[in-house]
């Protein structure tokens, strides 16, 4: 009898537990869908007007000769937007916008290197292990990524995309990325690689979108991305883990994807 009261006060609890779990789970999920549609207003807005499709079209004109003096360099401009990390109920919201220029391409052979998702994995390695087009429906893109993230521990995640492509015209086009699936794996290329189950992670990262945006210059092609991501908070005790990711992983990819895009592009025949 006394073992049966027990078992059933800890189901109880279990059961109380989860339940708080996914509320939790509901407000930051809700918190970050709230952030995710003021965001897409706003650049939606900013890429149907040439004279601001970019951040950088924007600018009063000395402070823009002097960021284009830096990315002739071969620099890739990166700056956050509003206070990033942002606080949420149970989570972080990072916000990093990044700018690179590809000199001597056009804006069709920059896409068909970002389009090539089957070969991802060797354009963006060792961020990405492995990729594929999971479907395509004309500018509708369906995407699998496996991402290796190092800072102080290794994690590994599965995600999946869906990637929308647009032309405001024949030197301006853009895209919307939004994470559909995202899921850490334990003990990855091993007999026992398996997913952790949702809300059971350690949260480095729950959602990514990405927003980029391609400019055809007179000297190659301007390229923009935006990338909001959301991780937990950092729980008491487990700072010397989530921490180092919270603060410097988001701004660090950012920078490695217009890197590597950058470095891919440069050289090849016809640039």
């Amino acid at each position: 009898m006394l073992r049966t009261r027990v078992a059933t006060i800890q189901f109880l609890c279990i059961l109380s537990l989860a339940q708080v779990v996914r509320a939790q789970q509901k407000q930051t999920t809700e918190a970050f869908d709230h952030y995710i549609a003021t965001a897409e207003g706003r650049v939606t807005q900013a890429r149907g007007k040439s004279d601001s499709f970019l951040r950088i079209d924007a600018l009063a004109a000395a402070q823009r000769t002097q960021v284009m003096a830096r990315l002739r360099q071969g620099a890739v401009v990166i700056e956050k937007h509003g206070e990033t990390p942002s606080q949420i109920p149970g989570g972080l919201i990072h916000d990093w916008v990044g700018t690179v220029l590809i000199p001597k391409v056009t804006v069709a052979q920059v896409l068909a290197l970002i389009q090539d998702y089957d070969h991802s994995n060797q354009h963006y390695a060792p961020d990405v292990v492995k990729s594929r087009l999971v479907s395509r429906n004309g500018d509708d893109f369906q995407v699998f990524m496996r991402l290796r993230k190092h800072k102080v521990v290794t994690v590994v995640l599965d995600t999946e995309y869906n990637v929308h492509y647009a032309r405001a015209d024949a030197t301006h086009q853009y895209s919307f990325s939004r994470s559909t699936r995202v899921s850490e794996i334990s003990d990855p290329g091993t007999p026992n690689e398996h997913p952790h189950a949702a809300g059971h992670d350690h949260g480095f990262m729950w959602r990514l979108n990405s927003y980029w945006a391609f400019e055809q210059v007179e000297d190659g092609v301007l390229i923009e991305c935006e990338a909001i991501s959301l991780t937990r908070d950092i729980p008491t005790g487990l700072g010397w883990m989530i921490g180092p990711f919270v603060n410097s992983i988001p701004r660090e990819s950012l920078q490695f994807t217009l890197n590597a895009t950058r470095k891919a592009l440069v050289g090849k025949p016809g640039s």
